[in-house]
């Protein structure tokens, strides 16, 4: 199960007026992106336990995004606005971003690949959830591959 029909509708038109003369929509997608350490997760854990004497479990994770990828770039725009796409969080010009071949993870519900940009340190994680881990394997798949 992918993105719905309204959500890929409200996606490609939240793209439409930042797409460049020529540039076109070759997928869209839902993602998690980045990583969250395991030291924050467990000082979240505590500390909101702590201040509500056990009653409440709170977790971190990863900035849940919709993924863009154009023949030019790659847009990730914010996920967490009730559904709807948010704002553009990040814009990377295709030709400097390669990626990690796509794997599976957790039992193989999930698909994740790291990207790195060109004259960049670090990489950034992109995780494709169950409904659109499909999409993580053709999306690392349109980039060229990390050396």
């Amino acid at each position: 199960m992918a993105m719905s029909a309204r959500r890929n509708r409200q996606l490609l038109e939240t793209t439409a007026p930042l797409l460049l003369p020529g540039e076109q929509v070759e997928l869209t997608s839902l993602a998690s992106i980045g990583t969250v350490s395991v030291r924050k997760q467990a000082l979240t854990t505590i500390v909101v336990a702590v201040l509500t004497l056990g009653m409440v479990m709170a977790t971190v994770r990863p900035r849940a995004a919709y993924v863009v990828l154009t023949n030019q770039r790659i847009l990730f725009f914010d996920a967490n606005q009730g559904g709807r796409p948010g704002k553009l969080l990040m814009n990377m010009a295709r030709p400097y971003v390669t990626a990690t071949a796509a794997r599976k993870a957790f039992l193989g519900l999930k698909t994740v690949t790291h990207l790195s940009v060109e004259g960049q340190e670090g990489t950034l994680k992109v995780d494709f959830p169950v409904q659109t881990r499909a999409d993580g394997r053709v999306f690392a798949g349109a980039l060229p591959v990390t050396r």
